[in-house]
């Protein structure tokens, strides 16, 4: 037993990262390599089947933005001695009609923005907030992150069972059960909106290094909460902050990011 906590505790200990910027240690048991081939295949059959606008100023401007943010991402890693990070991305942008108000980064800097967030974002300084946001996803691998925590939580599992193996039936399933409540709520949950907060700062780091003026984040938060119905009031049981913890969040941030801004 003692064999395989031992074997456990090195398999985590050897698979840890430093996120950029913000420094936080984080779980990466997952390579660059895996995640970028199975995100290149989920979006590339996302874009085949989606409605993607490729002409027109709204198709324009998210490439545009897009494209001095990214840069400025680069930038930066390339600045903080993470130069050998550039490899890992391979920057796409597209929109998709369609009602949602969201957007999504999938690894290796996959992104696409959904038509229905543009009357949210308004300028490409709203833009900036969103496209800032989704590149900090990548650049901060939460993906892998993300990936890796659900692998160690499989572990956790096997281990459980390995444990309660003489216990009743009825036993290892109450066990189970609260083990998997447990993670969720415990674990899977909080590192989500740790995820969103973090790629709330990053991002306003990036956008404002590409000359977008952060304090628009948030103008586009308050307006992202009344266009979704004032969204979460509690972020208990929720993947992502609720609004109030994210523009607390957003205006302590803002001093740090305005440093990089240069109109």
């Amino acid at each position: 037993m003692k064999k395989i906590l031992f074997a456990v505790l090195a398999f985590v200990v050897a698979g840890c990262a430093s996120v950029p910027v913000t420094g936080r240690s984080q779980l990466s048991l997952v390579s660059d390599g895996e995640m970028n081939a199975m995100a290149i295949q989920s979006y590339n059959s996302l874009i085949s089947s989606a409605k993607v606008i490729k002409t027109g100023k709204d198709a324009e401007l998210v490439k545009s933005v897009g494209a001095k943010i990214a840069k400025a991402a680069e930038t930066f890693l390339r600045d903080n001695g993470l130069e050998s990070e550039l490899a890992s991305y391979s920057w796409e942008f597209n929109l998709i009609e369609s009602p949602e108000v969201n957007a999504f980064c999938m690894p290796g800097g996959k992104i696409a923005v959904y038509t229905g967030i543009l009357p949210v974002t308004k300028n490409a300084d709203g833009l900036a907030v969103v496209l800032g946001h989704e590149v900090a996803h990548a650049i901060a691998k939460h993906g892998a992150e993300r990936a890796s925590q659900q692998l160690l939580t499989q572990y956790g599992g096997s281990l459980i069972s390995l444990v309660t193996a003489k216990k009743s039936a009825q036993t290892q399933q109450l066990i189970m059960l609260a083990y998997g409540a447990g993670t969720q709520v415990g674990v899977l949950l909080p590192y989500g909106r740790k995820h969103e907060l973090e790629a709330d700062k990053i991002g306003l780091i990036l956008m404002a290094s590409a000359g977008y003026n952060p304090n628009y984040a948030v103008t586009f938060w308050q307006q992202m909460s009344a266009a979704t119905g004032g969204g979460l009031s509690s972020d208990i049981f929720a993947t992502h902050p609720s609004d109030t913890k994210r523009i607390s969040e957003i205006k302590a941030a803002l001093p740090e990011a305005l440093k990089y801004y240069k109109k």
